[in-house]
């Protein structure tokens, strides 16, 4: 290649793109200007300014002699990319996705249908695939098969959804060719209109997803459920025979004693942490996933009780039915389905319907996270801990265990070289992990299930295994079979 000289050594306040098109544009090679330290003829300092332009020898001369499309579009391609980041240039919020397409979680229509005669269809996407959106996203949620992502921006589109769509989990979103029908399945993200009284007042701060129904939380106007409400698990009366699919329903959840911070999805429960630090729950309680003390339905908000009375919480999560809560303190607690091991460390019972302390011996936990059959903390050092059933992160040789066990820090990086690398959120899906340390890397082990680790391969993963990305990871979100992350560029 050729160098860039002095007239264009200083960069632009934004970005330069300086691209060669056609045949005689491409087989140009920028020189330095004549007098500038670069250039060996070295005229004197009075002499003027200016880019001189010669065509190489061979290469792209060469492709001209043959005046064919084909060498002109590969001396096209061919030619290089010269880009100027201005030192006033911002980092962009991106979002990046990978697992199974076929259901539109992944908001690429193309997999699903191509949009080139050369495409072929992309069942699994194994790699992180960058998802273009014109806002920024602050908060992602994956259900089993469709993705809801939300912005903090007062305009009048907050929330997009796009996936499954067969119990309006993602809202109603009317049909082109039927105004009387709403799709099943949407394969790119498309707004989500919520009943907001204030809509370019009210901001939205956080989504989650659960195996059938959403829920959305915004700052001033409490929070907003959709889909299958078979459960209570929307936080409203149960309708036999009611009819989920293409529901244009969004119900506001009342009760609330105070402002609900956090808001959680299990399978087929909800829980909301209000700011006292104080937790609700409503839906399915077979499993006693629900905490109140019963098997039974619950289909309005109710405070749970148990160990947890009189604590305030700092996190609740659920992504099956089992749920893990955070106190202030660095306190577990934990109640719900055991079958796996998951609260064996106090009871022998396979359901447990009120939160129960868990005497674990980790430190102060910061955060929690547990799936269908796996959980795991990371305590204030970084350090994360697993137990429960499946593939744990440490090797084939350690698939069951009561007693968390710790995950290598090495696995994520610390060495004597970096020294200070430690992971601070973690993620489960149903059956695999994530992790996201302070250097902005994420993690993912457990079983790959179409592809959903994204770490370009479909086999299974037995221990943390870095997913490449270009550039600082601030959050994940995992679904059955997909994951959606928000990545900040490095420039």
């Amino acid at each position: 290649m050729g160098r860039v000289g002095p007239l264009l050594a200083r960069p632009a306040v934004g970005a330069l793109s300086l691209r060669p098109s056609g045949l005689l544009e491409g087989a140009l090679r920028l020189l330095p200007c004549r007098g500038s330290p670069g250039d060996p003829r070295r005229a004197s300092p009075s002499a003027p300014r200016r880019l001189l332009l010669e065509a190489p020898s061979r290469g792209l001369a060469e492709a001209a002699g043959k005046s064919t499309a084909r060498a002109i579009r590969e001396a096209d391609e061919a030619a290089p990319i010269v880009q100027y980041v201005g030192a006033q240039a911002k980092r962009k919020d991106r979002v990046f996705v990978w697992g199974f397409s076929y259901s539109g979680a992944l908001g690429i229509p193309s997999f699903v249908v191509p949009d080139a005669a050369w495409k072929k269809r992309r069942r699994v996407q194994a790699t992180p695939y960058r998802l273009e959106l014109e806002e920024k996203i602050s908060s992602v949620a994956c259900g089993y098969g469709f993705t809801l992502l939300s912005s903090r921006k007062t305009d009048l589109t907050k929330v997009w959804g796009t996936g499954l769509n067969t119990d309006s989990q993602i809202g109603y979103h009317q049909s082109r060719k039927d105004r009387t029908k709403g799709y099943h399945y949407v394969l790119e993200p498309s707004p989500v209109p919520l009943p907001l009284d204030r809509p370019q007042q009210t901001r939205v701060l956080q989504v989650s997803c659960g195996r059938a129904h959403s829920l959305v939380l915004t700052d001033a106007e409490g929070v907003f459920s959709m889909g299958n409400n078979s459960y209570g698990q929307c936080g409203r009366k149960v309708i036999e025979g009611e009819i989920y699919s293409e529901s244009q329903l969004i119900n506001r959840l009342q009760g609330f004693e105070d402002r609900v911070v956090q808001v959680a999805c299990g399978q087929d429960h909800s829980l909301f942490r209000t700011e006292r630090g104080e937790l609700y729950s409503c839906g399915w309680g077979a499993d006693g996933q629900t905490g109140l003390g019963h098997y039974e339905i619950s289909c309005t908000p109710t405070r749970v009780g148990g160990d947890i009375a009189g604590v305030r919480l700092s996190q609740v999560t659920s992504c099956g039915d089992c749920c893990l809560a955070v106190s202030e303190d660095g306190d577990l607690f934990g109640w719900g389905n055991s079958e796996y091991l998951q609260l064996a460390s106090v009871t022998e019972s396979t359901q447990v319907n009120v939160p129960r302390h868990l005497p674990f011996q980790v430190g102060k936990v910061k955060e929690a996270a547990c799936g269908g059959t796996i959980s795991a903390v990371v305590n204030e050092e970084g350090h994360v801990f697993v137990w429960g059933y499946g593939i744990l992160g440490k090797g084939p040789k350690l698939m069951e265990t009561a007693t968390p066990e710790m995950i290598p820090p090495t696995l994520f990086g610390l060495s004597d070289l970096s020294p200070d690398v430690h992971v601070v959120r973690i993620r489960c899906g149903l059956s695999q992990f994530a992790a996201i340390t302070n250097r902005g890397e994420l993690f993912a082990w457990g079983k790959n299930v179409r592809g959903c680790l994204g770490i370009g391969r479909m086999e299974d993963q037995y221990f943390p295994w870095r997913v490449t990305l270009p550039g600082e990871v601030v959050d994940v979100a995992c679904g059955v079979d997909h994951m959606v992350c928000l990545v900040k560029s490095f420039v």
